[in-house]
């Protein structure tokens, strides 16, 4: 995050704590600045050098809140809400149901004036409303470790992974967990960056139209992914974010060439509807789905069995899983045996702990695409890139950059895949990169995949130990991760 972009959070975070006083939750405040960002970015697209016809109408736009104070303030801020949540579209869908939740007009105005409009927010190279989203996220999960970081998948990965995957202007992508639109919005850009100045009028109406469609659970996560779809030039109708719908409750019918996600992590899955005050209830549930292989609680097995319903032949996926899908028995074995039968399993991603903002994540990013039928597997070699063994990263002191990807993705050999070189040999078994034959796969014991060689120097030399508050958390989030395994043993024998 650049040192503009870090003041401007620490601004953001400063108001923070001032409507906190006034009994403002950070979700609450978050959706707030959300709001007025909209407000503020539409009107910056409607002037020089964008001149875009406006999307706001002018009653209801920035300027006319500007020359307002005190209760008339408080009153229009209501009013274009409420306006605003009437309209068609994603505009709509934006404010739907949208409330002013801040009580003191003053405080309103101080928000309007000295936070966003001093700011030129359209002009910005990154997607900065992104960035103080996640730096207010950050913020919030140091004080309080269930917030919503659960929603945020950290942008380098997911520009390393799109950089993997290269979408092209024909084609189509899904999330069926998008959160705040992170996989969708990387993929529209990585298409406007390498083939904007080619793309034909067609390709232009698809990009905008029909490129990518996303699923989210909880409305206010899925009103700041529209808004952020908004924002960059996406402008479909019907909305592509279905908002408040569980994806896993039944096949969309959908096929896209590429999906891209990174599911929430939990052990069981449950129903969840959104009721008409807008909040979430949940009733634990196996899914009985006709397309998958087999019944099971687990989310997370569920989700990998949904994504791979909705590939289009030849479609490619990169999804991030937890440990447990890897190396979990009965059904995971059962996904992990159809999975490499049925599916080209190619490549997968070890990923270090530290760089989530749920504590004790250890994770992974699997990457296959879908084929036609046949009797022969697929899956010819899976190659494995290990990210993890002897890698410390924590969110404050030694984030994750996109730079760490850079050996991956080389590794990765996007150009051609099939033309993939290991660093690891019998001469380097340092080596991060290795392969693996599909035969030596299926004998392993529960086809399990969780699968590593290097050696943890930390094991091995006492004296080149990393620092202490890194040792502390890598045994928090080991006991993090042996606690949900327990707890999923002890639901599991009350079953």
């Amino acid at each position: 995050m650049s040192t503009a972009t870090q003041n401007i959070v620490n601004k953001a975070w400063n108001f923070a704590h001032v409507l906190r006083d006034d009994g403002l939750s950070y979700m609450a405040y978050t959706e707030q600045i959300t709001f007025l960002l909209f407000l503020k970015m539409a009107d910056e697209l409607t002037r020089p050098p964008y001149n875009r016809k406006p999307i706001v109408p002018p009653a209801l736009g920035w300027p006319s809140l500007l020359k307002l104070d005190g209760d008339e303030l408080e009153a229009h801020y209501r009013h274009v809400l409420e306006e605003l949540g009437k309209k068609p579209g994603m505009l709509g869908e934006i404010f739907k149901k949208a409330r002013p939740e801040i009580q003191n007009p003053a405080t309103l105005k101080r928000l309007i004036v000295d936070l966003i409009d001093t700011e030129s927010w359209s002009s910005m190279e990154a997607d900065v409303k992104g960035d103080i989203y996640e730096g207010l996220l950050a913020k919030s999960a140091a004080e309080s470790p269930k917030g919503a970081g659960q929603y945020f998948t950290p942008r380098e990965l997911i520009k390393g992974i799109v950089d993997c995957v290269q979408p092209t202007p024909d084609d189509t992508v899904c999330d069926p967990a998008c959160g705040t639109g992170g996989f969708l919005l990387a993929a529209h850009e990585y298409v406007v960056k390498h083939h904007g100045r080619d793309l034909d009028p067609d390709q232009k109406k698809h990009l905008r139209k029909s490129f990518v469609q996303g699923w989210e659970l909880v409305p206010n996560t899925a009103r700041l992914c529209i808004m952020n779809l908004y924002l960059h030039g996406i402008d479909a109708d019907p909305c592509p974010v279905r908002s408040g719908l569980d994806s896993l409750a039944g096949d969309p019918g959908d096929r896209f060439s590429l999906v891209l996600t990174n599911p929430p992590f939990g052990k069981k899955s449950s129903i969840a509807i959104v009721n008409e005050e807008g909040d979430l209830e949940k009733e634990e549930h196996a899914y009985e789905r006709q397309d998958f292989w087999t019944t099971t609680k687990n989310k997370q097995l569920n989700f990998l069995q949904h994504v791979k319903t909705l590939l289009a032949i030849n479609g490619r996926s990169a999804i991030v899983v937890p440990d447990n899908v890897l190396f979990e028995g009965g059904a995971g074995e059962t996904v992990r045996r159809n999975l490499l039968q049925q599916f080209e399993v190619h490549t997968l991603l070890r990923l270090p702990t530290g760089i989530f903002y749920a504590q004790g994540v250890k994770a992974n990013v699997l990457f296959f695409d879908a084929r036609p039928a046949q009797e022969k597997a697929w899956t010819k070699t899976l190659w494995v890139y290990d990210l993890r063994t002897n890698m410390h990263f924590t969110q404050k002191q030694n984030p994750l950059q996109r730079s760490d990807l850079d050996e991956f993705v080389k590794c990765y050999n996007p150009e051609n895949r099939h033309r993939r070189r290991q660093t690891w040999s019998e001469k380097n078994p340092e080596g991060r990169w290795r392969s693996f034959d599909y035969e030596e796969l299926v004998k392993r014991d529960k086809v399990n995949l969780d699968i590593f060689w290097l050696k943890d120097e930390s094991l091995e030399d006492s004296e080149d130990l990393p620092d202490p508050d890194v040792l502390a958390q890598e045994i928090v989030d080991d006991l993090q991760t042996a606690l949900e395994q327990f707890s999923a043993v002890v639901e599991g024998l009350k079953e």
